[in-house]
């Protein structure tokens, strides 16, 4: 049985943002020719999402930003801001994205296999309850989130975001919430400009956000550094019952978007240290969700992500 699903379907090809745009569909194309030139595609289970059904959506955003993509989408390119774009299928597209945490969750409850990887687009973290932005429309691991504890049960959930940039959507979605611990390490100052260290929840929700701001320039040892000393210790004391990651992967040293110096080895190790701690507190349970990542560095980033997923490295 394989241990690790790999969640894709072909319409996230189909989000068009202009051929000047960072995150376009060639991202994906070059990912999935990475994972079937390292020989994972035989080691993965293999699912296709559904749309995912808007009333789950709607758990994590307000109606108001939802009308408002599904009305902007049309034959022509249309800005929600200057970098977030949605063309005539997007909504579409983003109800998939969406959809594949839906269908690692069931996959990985059902016990069919213990994580999963999203291999999706448009990325989600940026997007807040009543915005879009930052290439995100929908908050994917917010979404899959709210669908684990209203739908199966779970009651604390873990979220781990090393993407480049801070995830400024998910922090604000559960920021007063206890049920989420939400833990980002991110270059900082950067887009989006939320992130410091004094950003820690408020109300029921306080201490619940933890943010490890990072300067510019850090490589594998200043992520391991943290990493070791922070995110145990946190989640012994959460005790988490399920762990979701936003991986991106823009924080490679040669992604075009961002400063940092992460390896293909360093993101391995990142990925080992999550997935430890989510066989420790919850069996195992783990979806990775896709987020930014925008040179050849992904490809060979994802490789590396999911050889330690699936227990291949």
């Amino acid at each position: 049985m394989s241990r690790t699903a790999f969640v894709y379907h072909p319409v996230y090809q189909e989000h068009f943002t202009g051929s000047w745009h960072p995150e376009r569909p060639e991202r994906l194309v070059a990912m999935l020719e990475a994972v079937e030139s390292a020989g994972l595609k035989e080691a993965l289970l293999h699912l296709t999402p559904s749309e995912c059904p808007v009333e789950y959506v709607k758990a994590v955003h307000t109606e108001r930003l939802i009308g408002m993509i599904k009305r902007l989408c049309g034959p022509t390119l249309q800005h929600i801001d200057s970098d977030t774009v949605v063309s005539e299928k997007s909504y579409e597209v983003a109800l998939y994205a969406a959809g594949a945490g839906i269908a690692a969750a069931d996959a990985i409850m059902a016990g069919t296999v213990e994580n999963a990887f999203c291999a999706v687009r448009p990325p989600g973290h940026h997007a807040e309850s009543d915005r879009a932005m930052g290439f995100c429309l929908f908050n994917n691991v917010a979404v899959a989130t709210r669908y684990l504890q209203r739908q199966k049960g779970i009651e604390r959930v873990l979220i781990v975001d090393w993407d480049v940039h801070h995830g400024n959507g998910t922090q604000e979605i559960f920021y007063e919430d206890p049920s989420v611990l939400y833990f980002s390490s991110h270059q900082y100052p950067y887009y989006p400009g939320t992130g410091s260290m004094h950003e820690g929840g408020s109300g029921k929700g306080e201490t619940f956000t933890v943010n490890a701001p990072l300067r510019a320039g850090c490589g594998d040892p200043e992520y391991r550094q943290v990493y070791e000393k922070m995110l145990p210790k946190i989640a012994e004391v959460f005790q988490p019952q399920f762990v979701m990651v936003s991986a991106g992967f823009d924080g490679h040293k040669d992604d075009p978007l961002a400063s940092m110096q992460l390896t293909e080895e360093g993101f391995g190790f990142l990925t080992r240290l999550t997935l430890e701690i989510a066989q420790k507190y919850c069996s195992g349970r783990l979806i990775s969700m896709l987020e930014g990542g925008y040179g050849q560095s992904l490809g060979t980033s994802v490789v590396a992500h999911l050889k330690v997923l699936a227990g291949l490295s």
